[in-house]
């Protein structure tokens, strides 16, 4: 007769295997799909094939760009918005059950308070300006 610890690690890599052979399908189908693409794409490269586009429009000048920062800052201003939404769904869950109500209820008052400091920070410096 074998032993409990034996049977529950025997168990417990079995079901390991089963997620690593799992990934290893995974990255074989992958793979043969990039190979089979390879070897089924034409490669006949032109200068027209090789010249950079963009929106149709031939490249004149430089390929460094300046990106303007205030795209980064939208970006940002909904980073913060969605992890706002992450927060609450789970809280809307959590205050519902009994004995959690009250606390839960500060303790959401507060992270939107740190969020609402952040919104207000971002209109006095007047970040939310559409120019």
């Amino acid at each position: 007769m074998r032993e409990p610890t034996v049977e529950v690690a025997a168990d417990y890599f079995q079901s390991y295997s089963v997620v690593g052979l799992l990934a290893v399908v995974g990255v074989l189908f992958v793979a043969v799909a990039f190979g089979a693409g390879r070897l089924l794409r034409p490669v006949v490269p032109t200068p027209e094939k090789l010249l950079t586009y963009e929106c149709g429009v031939d490249p004149v000048g430089e390929g460094w760009a300046h990106t303007q920062v205030r795209y980064y800052v939208y970006a940002f201003l909904y980073v913060i918005f969605a992890v706002d939404s992450i927060f609450l769904f789970p809280w809307a869950t959590v205050f519902a059950a009994p004995g959690y109500g009250a606390t839960t209820l500060v303790e959401m008052f507060i992270f939107l308070g740190f969020l609402a400091v952040g919104l207000l920070y971002a209109y006095k410096k007047g970040v939310l300006a559409w120019t």
